[in-house]
Formats: C-alpha cells, structure tokens, sequence
C-alpha cells in the first residue's frame, strides 16, 4: 500500500479579494496569499492507495490542490470571518466529511490542519469521531551516553564523541499529542491547561539540567533520544488521566535529522 501526503498552503485575509480566480503565483509559499495581516495555514492530505498504471500516480497531486482550494479555503475562510473557528475541531471533522470521497479510487487516510508552525489538528479516518491535537515545545539539556555495564573502550567505541565525560547539549524539540472527542464549541483540550501541564511536568525539569546527573530517572538508563522520548511520555500520561483529552504520543527531535516517537 502506497501512502501519498500533499500540503497545501494558504492564507485567509480580513476581506474579500478575487485570487482564486486565477492560477496560483506562488504556492510554495500559501494561495491564496496573505495581503497583509491575516491568517496562515497548511493542509495535509494524506491519501491510500495504488499507483496508476497510466500515471504511476496513488493520485494528481494538482488535484489534490484544486479540490483544495475548491472546498477547504471558502469553508475555512468562513469560519475565520465569522469568528467561528473556536477550539478547530469541528472545522477538521467538516473538511474531512467535504474531502473524504474526493479523489477516487484513492482513499482519505487522514487530515492535518496546522493553526500555526506548532499546534496542528489531525482527523484520522479510523479513529472518527476521536481528533488529535499536537503542540510542540522545546528545552535544552545535556547528557552523556555511557554503558557502565561495559569497559570504558567499548564506550567510547559505541558512543563516540557522544561518550565525552563531561557530557554534551542539544536543543530539543518535544511535541506532544492528545486525542479526544470535540466538545460542542470545536475544543478537544484547553490549550493554557495542556500547555501548563506538559510545562511543569516535563518542560521544567527537563531544562538546562544535565540528565545523567540531574534527572533520577537516568540513573540507570542511558538517556538516548528514544529513552528520553519514553520517560517523558510516562511522566506525561498520569497528568492526562482526568483531562478531556487523553495522552496519545510524543516525538522528540534531538536535531533536525534525528527524532523518536513514543507511544504506549
């Protein structure tokens, strides 16, 4: 099964303008453009299926964009004006219901709408009427990674520079996703209340804190993007336990090129 992902950029500006009369200028960075101060915002459409014989295409990615631009960008030009946007979620779970048979015989796997560069809605088509909402987060904190069950040879062999004695940093990015049924005004969490919670029971002490030393527990767990990834998820997930919407995974870039998602 080939799984084919298209983002489709675009803004929605205060008042009425006549862009999508015409062929887009400048997809790459949102059409319609934004003409002064106004609203961003991605769609991902992530489609299933098998390529064209004919095309060698799961689907046309230029109609992906027109459908698009047909239904979503009046639809969800609506709502910012009207100031109906509330919590979002009902905005995803629409948008799915306009798309979902749209692009034949390829089928609508999911759906993300990005609000901003950090807090994205997702519909998956198996978890209806469930939405997911992630947010991303950052801290900064140094570690070593050292085996003490093997000699300090082997460590430096294994880990390398990542092995120094006096450890080294990396600027994280944590994002962290809930899933939950939409309340009636589009809400799945309150975003204050999630944003405090992932704060100050990972953010905080996770920050400028030297892991291997600081952090108990990597006393005995080598603090690995894929172990740090694990324990922030299970120091997480009691804080879910009585919040609207529950815990569903977390991803941790360690750079730009290496990051882990953890889920249980």
């Amino acid at each position: 099964m080939f799984r084919l992902t298209r983002e489709v950029r675009f803004g929605v500006n205060p008042e009425e303008d006549n862009q999508l009369r015409s062929a887009p200028t400048n997809s790459l960075a949102g059409y319609p453009s934004l003409l002064g101060l106004g609203h961003y915002l991605a769609l991902e459409v992530t489609l299933v299926g098998e390529p064209s014989p004919q095309t060698g295409f799961v689907q046309n990615i230029k109609l992906i964009d027109q459908k698009v631009r047909q239904i979503v960008v009046p639809m969800v030009t609506a709502y910012v004006r009207r100031g109906r946007l509330a919590g979002g979620a009902m905005l995803v779970s629409g948008i799915y219901e306009r798309l979902k048979d749209a692009w034949p015989p390829a089928e609508l796997h999911h759906l993300r709408l990005a609000l901003s560069p950090f807090l994205t809605l997702s519909f998956f088509a198996r978890e209806f009427p469930m939405i997911r909402l992630s947010q991303k987060f950052e801290f900064s904190a140094s570690h070593r990674l050292h085996n003490p069950a093997i000699s300090d040879e082997e460590n430096q062999k294994l880990f390398g520079k990542c092995n120094n004695p006096h450890g080294h940093g990396h600027n994280y990015v944590l994002q962290v996703t809930v899933i939950g049924k939409p309340d009636v005004n589009g809400f799945i969490i309150d975003i204050p209340k999630f944003e405090q919670l992932v704060a100050s029971s990972v953010i905080e002490p996770l920050d400028h804190r030297h892991l291997n030393i600081e952090i108990p527990e990597f006393s005995d767990l080598i603090p690995t993007v894929e172990n740090i990834a694990m324990v922030i998820y299970r120091k997480l997930k009691p804080e879910f336990e009585t919040t609207q919407a529950k815990l569903c995974g977390v991803t941790l870039w360690e750079t730009s090129k290496t990051w882990c998602e953890y889920m249980e």
